[in-house]
């Protein structure tokens, strides 16, 4: 399915009444679906938008990805702040560990940098109650950024050919003539370059890769993978664990979430004949024509990116975020609480909330309309 200005906020965002009227209700190599096929089912009457207003309280706990943990943060504030007796708790363990949890039972969801693989959503069926098994609903797209420290570098231009030879541990030194072919006029130093990747399995590492093993898969011949080869490197926990490594070293470069990298420099990747820096507008640009999965729930949003475009303008080294769900729970305060912070989070206001906290891009109000009615779905298994 094409969206056609993931960039755009809506001028209006619909909230489900159960937050008290001011809260909002990867990759795959598969063959995504044509858009006519993406419309939701009528087979399912959404929720009534008119139910009486019902106040919330307990706890909505959830686990995974530690790219989303800035934004996360922000949605934990804003939804809180509107219920006081609701406390949402997440842990981010990284994306592998959040799936493993949310369908184990340990959690009520899950965020995940990939979205649930074949065999994970048929594994939903019987973690859910009912038959439904669990969606994914895109809440939070962010540019993967390719940080360096290379003291007195203020500017790096990569082609995906040095990109990949540097993490496939096949371009070993700053010089390197594929680095040095790009940056006429910079001074690079004689240094080895020390690529940093995560040591724990993430959803993170699956996109870059996934990046990787499309634009230069003679070079990068891993695919598209949640854990680190073994290709020499140094390895890090978490987001933040990669962060701290590429500080710690000079010639360090890794790949992380770009709401997190501080002051860093970051490389302009090669896309088609220009080279493009990450921002939150390059990054929902490579989302626009971007097209579901097939074989999911009419209601479930997973999509496959397009890495290989050479369209100016578009970073295609994107992170697509998502919130696992189940389309069934066993009790109604457990599905009004999963309801209310899902519609929170992709509201008008919880995206712009995750703007300002990680730099992350607004959702359409296209995609905001369709995930409102997927997670109105949402009910008690009976």
């Amino acid at each position: 399915m094409k969206f056609k200005s993931l960039a755009a906020v809506a001028a209006a965002s619909m909230l489900i009444a159960a937050c008290g009227g001011d809260d909002g209700g990867s990759s795959s190599n598969e063959t995504s679906a044509p858009a006519e096929t993406n419309a939701p089912a009528e087979t399912s009457a959404p929720a009534e938008t008119s139910a009486p207003a019902v106040e919330l309280s307990g706890t909505l706990i959830g686990a995974g990805a530690s790219s989303q943990k800035a934004a996360m943060q922000s949605w934990q504030a804003g939804f809180q702040n509107a219920n006081s007796k609701v406390t949402v708790e997440y842990d981010p363990i990284g994306s592998g560990g959040g799936r493993e949890q949310f369908l184990s039972g340990g959690t009520s969801f899950a965020g995940s940098d990939a979205y649930l693989k074949d065999e994970e959503w048929e594994a939903s069926k019987d973690r859910c109650p009912g038959d439904l098994g669990a969606i994914n609903l895109p809440h939070y797209i962010s540019p993967i950024a390719v940080a360096y420290n290379l003291p007195g570098v203020d500017s790096l231009k990569l082609t995906t050919k040095a990109l990949a030879g540097i993490f496939a541990g096949t371009i070993t030194n700053w010089t390197d003539p594929e680095i040095a072919g790009a940056n006429a006029g910079v001074d690079l130093p004689d240094q080895a370059i020390n690529p940093v990747h995560r040591s724990d399995e993430s959803g993170t590492s699956k996109n870059f890769t996934d990046y990787l093993g499309k634009v230069e898969p003679e070079i990068w011949t891993y695919g598209a993978i949640e854990v680190w080869p073994d290709v020499g490197g140094e390895g890090a926990q978490g987001t933040s664990g990669v962060v701290a490594a590429i500080n710690a070293g000079e010639g360090s470069i890794g790949y992380a979430d770009a709401s997190q990298i501080g002051d860093l420099g970051a490389a302009e990747i090669q896309v088609g004949d220009n080279f493009t820096p990450y921002s939150p507008e390059a990054a929902a640009k490579s989302v626009d024509a971007s097209n579901r999965i097939e074989g999911r729930s009419d209601y479930d949003f997973g999509f496959n990116i397009d890495r290989t475009t050479t369209q100016a303008g578009v970073y295609p080294i994107t992170l697509v975020s998502y919130h696992i769900v189940c389309l069934q729970y066993e009790t109604q305060e457990e599905v009004d609480l999963v309801k209310a912070f899902m519609n929170y989070i992709g509201s008008e206001e919880g995206q712009a909330a995750a703007a300002a906290g990680a730099g992350s891009a607004p959702i359409s109000a296209e995609l905001r309309a369709q995930l409102e009615e997927a997670v109105a779905q949402i009910s008690v298994a009976g």
